[in-house]
């Protein structure tokens, strides 16, 4: 079986609702959460050969010290960024938006996408991955654990920034091996 790790990107410089970016890079913190990332992952007794990041600059900077370090370049994978938006919520109504969805099981959120299946492509995603990291987001990450569990939930935990959650996969299914470390997020839920 090969090991996936799903780390949650470091803390951003700005969050949803800020007008400072849509696409937020990393914060002083989180580029040092994202060294730490790599430590952690280079001392790995099989450290993973592959990386794929979400194309938001926040999981590739994340990404690129480890990336660096195995002289890679990340693959980059839309399958495993953000949880779409439905039409009609703009970036000021999405906080909310999330708010009301961590409370919600996949098959409850309405809108225009279907989120079980959303959920289910960013396991088969992660799952067909291989030994690899992989560098995503808070919600998606979620998605994983909630596929690998059986957990209808949208919210099963926390993962702080930086954390790290392992999987073991046969290619088409995952099966959570431990999740990583939980924190705060900046949605207040």
């Amino acid at each position: 079986m090969a090991r996936v790790y799903m780390i949650r990107h470091g803390s951003p410089a700005s969050t949803w609702g800020d007008a400072a970016s849509a696409d937020p890079g990393l914060d002083d913190k989180g580029q040092l959460q994202a060294d730490a990332a790599a430590k952690a992952l280079l001392a790995l007794p099989q450290p993973p050969r592959l990386v794929v990041s979400s194309p938001l600059a926040r999981c590739r900077e994340t990404a690129a010290p480890f990336a660096h370090a195995l002289r890679l370049t990340p693959r980059i994978d839309a399958r495993v960024s953000e949880i779409p938006t439905p039409a009609g919520i703009d970036a000021d109504m999405r906080p909310a938006w999330l708010r009301a969805a961590f409370d919600q099981n996949w098959s409850d959120i309405e809108g225009d996408i279907d989120y079980v299946t959303w959920r289910d492509s960013v396991a088969a995603t992660v799952a067909a991955s291989g030994d690899t990291a992989v560098f995503s987001h808070f919600v998606a990450i979620n998605a994983a654990v909630s596929a690998a569990t059986g957990d209808p939930r949208v919210l099963c935990f926390r993962p702080g920034h930086t954390s790290i959650t392992v999987f073991e996969t046969d290619g088409k299914t995952l099966t959570l091996v431990e999740r990583g470390g939980e924190g705060e997020t900046r949605i207040v839920i």
